[in-house]
């Protein structure tokens, strides 16, 4: 059984993980990090205090700035964090999120939402969440001899348009289209052993979707119940769910698997409603 599950093992394994300072990224780079991977943690705000806590875990890691919606801040970043990893095997795709004034409400419909916030939330979740990083990081994982690992994150948003949240939606649908092309690309130009998969984690609380879901008091939403009464699993996803299998993807236990988007939801997907 031990042997078996080496598999899984990231030991010498090195990480960049985008976003690791947000909510789910930084789950997502603590779980890589307690498999044995070394950890850069690259983000706009809080990316030193976040590798401090993985430090404290014992894991291996470091904090570097970027601002993934600038193209020349991710070369510098990529520059810096070769410095110190010396390449990489792993990347993580974590930027991204949504805005209020790109969102639908009673107050506003789709036809007063203004333009610029519809084209930030596309910009921050296609391009900085997915493009742009894998243009970079993924041109310098194409030197490795043992290929690696992009994983994306796409959303619940991709497989079935959810209501008010329009550029979100239009992009994470984006986010799994690229992945599954770049997956193609990467395996037809550079061989079989550089791969790139997607999650689509379904509903967890973060800070940018908390006021969709919670009133004020902390109690559900009717959007918030809505989407309880449509998952089997009848909760929240925590940011630890998503632990495992980016562990998989990442590890050589999924060295056959690319082009793929897994659902991370609870049975929100699969539910009909009835």
């Amino acid at each position: 059984m031990r042997e078996i599950l080496n598999i899984f093992n990231l030991e010498g394994k090195r990480a960049v993980i985008m976003g690791g300072a947000g909510i789910l990224g930084h789950a997502i780079a603590k779980g890589l990090g307690k498999a044995g991977a070394k950890v850069a943690i690259c983000d706009r705000v809080n990316y030193e205090e976040a590798a401090e806590e993985l430090k404290k875990e014992g894991i291996e890691a470091k904090g570097f700035y970027v601002d993934a919606l600038d193209e020349k801040e991710v070369e510098r970043c990529k520059d810096s964090v070769l410095e110190w990893l010396g390449g990489v095997d792993v990347l993580l795709n974590a930027v991204g999120g949504n805005m209020k004034d790109a969102t639908t409400s009673d107050e506003k419909s789709f036809f007063d939402l203004p333009l610029s916030a519809l084209e930030k939330v596309v910009s921050l979740n296609l391009f900085g969440g997915a493009i742009t990083p894998s243009r970079i990081f993924g041109k310098e994982m194409t030197k490795n001899e043992n290929g690696g690992s992009i994983i994306n994150i796409s959303s619940m948003a991709a497989f079935r348009p959810l209501t008010r949240v329009v550029g979100y939606s239009a992009a994470k649908a984006a986010v799994s289209n690229f992945t599954q092309w770049f997956a193609v690309y990467l395996a037809m130009e550079y061989g079989n052993k550089l791969r790139v998969n997607a999650i689509a984690p379904g509903f967890f609380l973060t800070n940018q979707n908390r006021y969709l879901l919670l009133d004020e008091n902390g109690n559900l939403t009717a959007r918030g119940k809505a989407i309880i009464d449509h998952t089997p699993m009848k909760t929240f996803g925590d940011p630890d769910d998503l632990i495992g299998v980016c562990i998989w993807l990442a590890s050589d236990a999924s060295r056959f698997v690319t082009g793929t988007v897994i659902p991370i939801d609870g049975g929100f997907n699969a539910y009909s409603g009835v």
